[in-house]
């Protein structure tokens, strides 16, 4: 069965960036949040298909090159592998980001690829294809993108938050990691990005969660309410009962001894409800009163 995060990143495959400048911001995202990126190597892994099928096509309109190795027929499923170790190819690439092939060490984000909006909203799609993740928002909300170039991350949240994003940073296990945990940021940041489906999805899980909370809301006030009420009636019983042993409910008067009996003869009723069955019937703040004065007779025959 797919994950959510799976879903999302399929549907961030469905369109490929048209113009050259998106597909190198797009590629640059994937390169500066997959699992290498050095001017030795660069390696990405994805266990999504249709992440896999995109790649070949986005580097090929990006930097007019190939992978030197692609996924086989036997790697179906499972991880999926692209591999580039051909020099030549690494600095075409590194030099297309505005890199020194000889002096790459700790990759920052070169901001001159990321003028235009379009770009930044592709390099941050890239970004989250290769290196992000988002959990099924039936359970929790929380987006992240994670990546071991720890300044590269730090730009990546300075560049968020000058798009109105607010997120969060942490280091965790060697990989430095930008991410939200709040429903309205990753429905937005997903709408951003070209997942305005999975989007509607977050925002519609949230709405569900919201009406069961208030339906178990007011569930748990009604049920207080009748256990309440329950314990309420019983005390008056064991006073009546206890009136009775003492010889005291036949000389209450008329009213309030009608009022007693009809108290111990449906325990499990409300006020309102032994209100309607008085004969004549009366009010409810008129059943109270009487019931008042009974407990009040109850304990000073004591």
């Amino acid at each position: 069965m797919q994950t959510f995060g799976y879903k999302v990143k399929s549907e961030l495959c469905r369109t490929a960036p048209q113009r050259l400048c998106c597909a190198r911001a797009e590629s640059y995202g994937v390169l500066l949040f997959c699992n290498t990126f050095t001017p030795m190597e660069v390696r990405i892994i994805t266990e999504n298909a249709d992440f896999a099928a995109l790649l070949p096509r986005l580097f090929q309109r990006a930097f007019s090159l190939q992978f030197d190795h692609l996924p086989g027929p036997e790697d179906g499923r499972g991880k999926l592998i692209f591999q580039i170790l051909n020099r030549d190819k690494l600095d075409h690439i590194i030099n297309q980001l505005g890199y020194n092939p000889r002096q790459m060490l700790a990759p920052h984000v070169n901001f001159g690829m990321l003028e235009d909006d379009c770009c930044r909203t592709a390099f941050l799609r890239g970004a989250f294809l290769s290196g992000g993740s988002v959990t099924d928002p039936e359970k929790r909300y929380h987006l992240e993108l994670a990546t071991s170039h720890t300044q590269a991350s730090r730009e990546v949240s300075a560049l968020l938050c000058e798009m109105g994003f607010t997120s969060r940073s942490v280091a965790r296990g060697g990989s430095s990691v930008v991410y939200f945990k709040q429903s309205e940021h990753i429905e937005d940041f997903l709408t951003t990005i070209g997942a305005p489906a999975s989007a509607m999805e977050v925002m519609t899980a949230k709405v569900a969660k919201e009406i069961r909370n208030g339906a178990n809301r007011a569930m748990n006030c009604d049920m207080a309410n009748v256990n309440k009420t329950l314990d309420a009636a019983a005390q008056q019983c064991l006073a009546i009962e206890a009136l009775e042993r003492r010889g005291g409910l036949n000389r209450l008067p008329e009213k309030l001894r009608q009022t007693a009996q009809l108290r111990l003869n449906y325990p499990e009723m409300t006020l309102g409800e032994l209100a309607e069955r008085s004969d004549p019937p009366v009010s409810k703040s008129c059943i109270n009163h009487r019931m008042r004065k009974i407990m009040e007779i109850a304990r000073e025959t004591v």
